[in-house]
């Protein structure tokens, strides 16, 4: 973004070249503090101010200067702090810190200086000695969200405190009229006597207050609210100017240590075309506390290197910006690795800048037993994995995943990834409901069915659920709430739910958002089952959906977009709904998509959580979200060709081991992640280990803990492993964490000693076959780690067989107990 873009609004009348005369300016800041600050920082060869003009039109106008000074290389460095500043002509403006306010009416020059750099900046102030109107909603209601006195923590709690209750954040200023203006015979306001107000008396604690001080009587929101107060407190006429959105700046900077804070600004634009700086009126908060906060004044400070998001809400209107924090590394090199493809491009182009170098390739037996587990959630058998480490082909991992791609075991366990958001259980669709569903979504990811497609043949399905398997998906989504939300969730990455009461206290989503989404699914009609099992979904041609705020008729509406485009005669709205969502220009769609699948195959999204795109959670890399994006809408939505892009990345095949100088990096990926493998792939790897399968209920002897189509009559073991029931359509149900549970459970357990005493365990199979101990061993750890052991490895497990002749059984029970219970199979790495 260019600087002129946030400059605030250019004066009316052209300012003519002002000549100016050192010995009459006012100086603010001392050279003497600030000097041994610039040096640590070094040298810059420019000096950039915004913004480049000022122009104040009443008393209550503020406007932040941000200092800015660049560097040799185009870096840019925050001076705002250091920055000295003087005033050309006493009696028009002040300066508090870098912010700007009017005295009096007239024209002057505001002088910056920043060691031996200077910038004029023309001043015009105005409209100082009239009295200037301060709206209810631009004005009164901003100062109070800026003191937090309408926070759900306080006065914005449904229920309010002490009796006083405000709309959360000022979303409902209907609500706040009735309460600030009406409520109680106006006894909280005193407009001939402002400062008696017990608006103004109670957060300044002239009265005692339940929430403590929480306002000066030097503050910019003091000065508002005791102005609204004076102007007799009026709400505001029909037609007034709303603020329709914010800008920031900057709202994407890096910065490297030592100076790591950086000075926000925020502009308003109004509905009527005017502008204004709010930065004083704004409300900040960081995406994370511990790499970098951000106080009162925009004044972000970070601590390490990362990146976070800074969320600016003013009213209702919300922005980020995106601060990249670098501590830096004296003699640090780019090691300059090759990329396989884009993706690396991308991953490297961020990781350069981090300063944080990406770790080497994973081993062959490293990559093929990550890769398996992620498309297929089984351990490679120990006869892929010798043929696999014996191939000499260059281009082995890319055939690999080629192979795993197109197989059965994929489409079975990623069905199950797509079951659990759909929650498909017997106790939602009945038996014969999940065998059809479940072998739906099957078939669609073995036909690698276009992405849109397949939604689409979800959100429109109608009929019956035997017949038309994706009508389940209304069936688990049981009424308007459930489905708004569901859907909001996984194909908009959007958790609406808060806003079905009160508009959402964090992101832009109101009530009447979430009323309008609930709109496209409020005729949906739904059959009781059969005694089969069997229900029809259909769509009733008319029924409205009542807004509870207006008691009206909800209009259908489109996130982003506003009121849908319904086809005369369209009575099933879901079309117009699935017609928008699976379109090209959709900006969330396909970007949620491909975030899900990096974060599947990752274990953390480029947005993590991956189903929670808000404008406080950014990207960790905002141009790699974009070209896989970009790659998938180009494929027609080829969900396929996006998941090979990833894996054949040296990015996805790093090392998971990290370096010194990568190691606590877990968002930019460097290098992979060590993640516990979930409880259907444990036990699977129990299972191919001992040789010994698990059983359930009445499926197939042999069938997978990956592949069960439902989670009902599964093993309490898969339960203690985080096994989800399936109740909400989250993927934070599943829990992939460790607890103590879990080690007593594998350690001590049936399951894990039964499958090793069993008779039919693959090693005893081998030695009735006559294997040697070292044999058996190898084929041990090529089973459970798809790598050959190492040469300590081999030595102590035959060291201990020899120390037991008599007891060889019992002494190979003991080798693969303790690798069922070591981390290295317990642990994708």
């Amino acid at each position: 973004m260019t600087t002129g873009n946030l400059q605030s609004t250019r004066c009316c009348l052209a300012v003519p070249l002002i000549a100016v005369i050192v010995a009459g300016w006012v100086r603010v800041g001392s050279a003497d503090e600030t000097a041994p600050k610039l040096a640590a920082l070094g040298p810059f060869e420019k000096l950039q101010v915004q913004p480049a003009e000022i122009h104040l039109r009443d008393r209550y106008d503020r406007v932040q200067m941000v200092v800015t000074g660049v560097r040799s290389d185009g870096a840019a460095v925050d001076l705002t702090a250091l920055a000295s500043f003087s005033v050309g002509s006493t009696g028009i403006v002040s300066v508090v810190g870098s912010r700007v306010s009017a005295q009096g009416d007239g024209r002057t020059t505001l002088r910056v200086d920043v060691g031996k750099h200077t910038r004029m900046i023309p001043v015009q102030a105005e409209g100082f000695n009239r009295s200037p109107v301060v709206r209810f909603e631009t004005g009164l209601l901003a100062a109070l969200s800026k003191q937090g006195c309408n926070s759900g923590g306080c006065h914005g709690a449904p229920s309010g405190k002490g009796g006083f209750r405000l709309s959360l954040r000022g979303f409902n200023p209907p609500l706040d009229v009735q309460t600030l203006i009406r409520e109680q015979f106006a006894r909280r306001t005193n407009p001939l006597d402002p400062p008696q107000s017990l608006l103004l008396r109670k957060p300044t604690m002239r009265v005692a207050h339940g929430g403590g001080q929480q306002l000066q009587a030097d503050d910019p929101a003091y000065a508002l609210i005791h102005g609204w107060i004076g102007e007799g407190c009026q709400p505001d006429p029909d037609g007034s100017p709303r603020c329709v959105r914010t800008e920031v700046f900057p709202t994407d900077r890096v910065i490297k240590s030592p100076a790591l804070s950086q000075q926000l600004r925020v502009i308003a634009h109004f509905s009527d075309g005017s502008s204004r700086d709010i930065t004083h009126l704004a409300v900040y908060s960081s995406s994370n506390a511990g790499l970098a906060t951000v106080d009162r004044q925009g004044v972000v400070t970070g601590s390490g290197t990362g990146q976070v998001g800074i969320l600016v809400r003013f009213l209702d209107q919300m922005q980020a910006a995106r601060v990249t924090l670098i501590e830096n590394r004296p003699g640090f090199a780019w090691p300059n690795p090759t990329a396989a493809n884009k993706v690396d491009q991308l991953v490297h182009d961020r990781l350069k800048v981090l300063q944080v170098p990406p770790s080497p390739d994973s081993s062959e037996g490293q990559f093929l037993r990550r890769v398996t587990l992620d498309l297929t959630g089984l351990l490679p058998t120990v006869e892929s994995t010798r043929a696999f480490l014996d191939d000499k082909r260059p281009n082995k991992r890319d055939l690999v995943i080629e192979r795993l791609l197109v197989s059965d075991e994929h489409a079975l366990f990623w069905a199950s990834k797509w079951a659990d958001m759909f929650r498909v259980t017997r106790g939602q669709l009945g038996s014969r409901g999940v065998d059809k569903f479940h072998r739906w979504l099957v078939a669609s990811i073995q036909d690698n069915r276009p992405y849109d497609q397949f939604v689409a043949d979800l959100l429109t399905a109608q009929g019956d659920t035997f017949s038309n398997p994706a009508a389940n998906y209304f069936r688990a989504a049981a009424d308007t709430s459930d489905a708004t939300e569901t859907t909001a969730r996984h194909f908009l990455g959007i958790r609406i739910q808060c806003a079905k009461c009160h508009n959402h206290p964090y992101e832009r989503w109101t009530q009447k958002n979430y009323y309008g989404i609930g709109a496209f699914f409020n005729r949906i009609q739904r059959t009781k089952p059969d005694k089969s099992g069997n229900l029809v979904v259909w769509v009733a041609r008319r029924g409205e959906l009542d807004d509870p705020n207006t008691g009206q008729p909800a209009v259908p509406w489109l996130p982003m977009t506003g009121p849908a485009a319904i086809k005369d005669g369209e009575a099933d709205r879901r079309v117009a709904l699935a017609r928008w969502l699976v379109g090209q220009d959709n900006p969330l769609f396909a970007r949620v998509e491909v975030n899900r699948l990096w974060a599947w195959v990752w274990g953390r999204g480029i947005i993590e959580p991956a189903d929670d795109f808000r404008a406080s959670n950014p990207p960790a890399n905002p141009e790699l979200l974009d070209w896989l994006e970009e790659e998938f809408l180009r494929t027609g939505f080829d969900r396929r060709h996006v998941l090979r892009l990833i894996l054949r990345s040296r990015t996805y095949q790093r090392d998971s081991l990290g370096t010194n100088e990568n190691r606590r990096d877990i968002d930019s990926f460097s290098h992979a992640l060590v993640r516990r493998l979930t409880a259907e792939q444990i036990l699977d790897a129990i299972c191919q280990v001992t040789g010994v399968p698990e059983t359930y209920g009445d499926l197939p002897l042999g069938t997978r803990a990956t592949q069960l189509p439902s989670p009902e009559g599964t093993p309490v073991f898969l339960r203690v492993f985080g096994k989800p029931k399936r109740e909400t359509s989250c993927d934070c149900e599943r829990d992939t964490g460790s607890n103590l549970t879990q080690f007593l459970v594998l350690a001590n357990g049936g399951l894990v000693n039964g499958k090793v005493a069993h008779a039919k365990n693959r090693f005893r199979v081998q030695m009735a076959k006559g294997w040697s101990d070292a044999r058996i061993v190898e084929d041990l750890i090529l089973a459970a780690y798809n790598r050959l052991p190492t040469d300590q490895e081999m030595k102590t497990a035959l060291a201990h067989i020899a120390q037991r002749p008599k007891k060889r059984e019992e002494a190979h029970e003991d080798i693969q107990w303790a690798i069922l219970n070591s981390k290295e199979f317990l642990f994708q790495h």
